[in-house]
C-alpha cells in the first residue's frame, strides 16, 4: 500500500462547498455522540447501524439542507464513533470528544459518480484534474496517478488537502542476462553453444609469416 496527501487547487465555491461537508460530519459526528452517551445512560447498546437508522427515518428529515450534501458523510461519521467507542472499550483510547469548529475538519467519502446507487466503484485519479464524489472536479498542484475507493478531504492552516491510499506495483522487469557456452577447440578458436564459430588465429599467424618472408624477397631486388 502507499498513500498520498496533496494540496488541492480550489476555488472560493468549491472551498465553501467542502466547508459544508466538513461542518456537515461534524454536525453528525456529535449528534451521533450524544445520542450514544445518552442510550448508554438509559441502558441500550447503540452501534453504527442504529444511529444510520435513527438519523435517516427521523433526524434528517427534519434538516432540509442536508439533501444538498453526500449522505456518505453520515455515514463515515458514524462508523469512526463506533470505532472510536471500540477502541476505548479495549482500553487504547479515549472516551469520544465532540468535535469543535474548525479543529481538525475532515470528512471522507467515497466514489458515487452522480448517485449512491453507484458507489462501490473505483475512483480514478489521473493527471492534474481529478473528478470527486459530489465535490465535482477538483484540481491539485501536482499530477496523481493512483486507483482507489476512499478518499479524505481534510483542512489545515486554512488549505485544503486530499489523502488516500492506494495498492502500488512498481512496473519493474527483472534483468534478463543471457548466458552461451564457449567450446575452444584446435582447428577453430571458439565455438559458442548458440552456434556461432570463430576460425583458429593460427592461419593468421602463417599468413603473416608468409607475408613477411615476400616482403624480405622483394626488398633484396634490385631494381631495373
Amino acid at each position: 500500500m502507499k498513500s498520498i496527501r496533496t494540496k488541492l487547487k480550489l476555488n472560493n465555491k468549491q472551498k465553501t462547498l467542502l466547508a459544508q461537508h466538513a461542518g456537515y460530519s461534524r454536525w453528525c459526528y456529535n449528534w451521533g455522540l450524544s445520542l450514544w452517551n445518552q442510550a448508554y445512560i438509559d441502558g441500550y447498546k447503540p452501534n453504527a447501524s442504529k444511529l444510520r437508522e435513527v438519523f435517516t427515518n427521523h433526524t434528517k428529515p427534519l434538516y432540509p439542507w442536508m439533501k444538498n450534501l453526500s449522505s456518505r458523510v453520515y455515514q463515515y461519521s458514524f462508523r469512526h464513533l463506533d470505532a472510536a467507542f471500540k477502541r476505548f472499550f479495549k482500553g487504547i483510547g479515549k472516551h469520544p470528544r465532540f468535535k469543535k469548529k474548525g479543529k481538525h475538519d475532515a470528512f471522507p467519502t467515497e466514489c458515487y459518480a452522480n448517485t449512491i446507487d453507484n458507489c462501490g466503484k473505483p475512483i480514478e485519479l489521473n493527471g492534474w484534474s481529478h473528478k470527486l464524489p459530489f465535490i465535482g472536479i477538483v484540481k491539485t498542484y501536482e499530477p496523481i496517478e493512483a486507483t482507489t475507493k476512499k478518499i479524505t478531504i481534510s483542512r489545515q492552516a486554512g488549505e485544503w488537502y486530499l489523502s488516500l491510499g492506494f495498492e502500488f506495483h512498481p512496473n519493474t522487469k527483472p534483468k534478463k542476462t543471457d548466458v552461451i557456452g564457449v567450446d575452444l577447440g584446435v582447428k577453430t578458436l571458439a565455438t559458442l553453444s548458440n552456434g556461432k564459430v570463430f576460425s583458429s588465429i593460427r592461419p593468421y599467424h602463417k599468413a603473416q609469416k608468409k607475408l613477411a618472408k615476400l616482403q624480405r624477397q622483394l626488398s633484396r631486388k634490385v631494381k631495373h
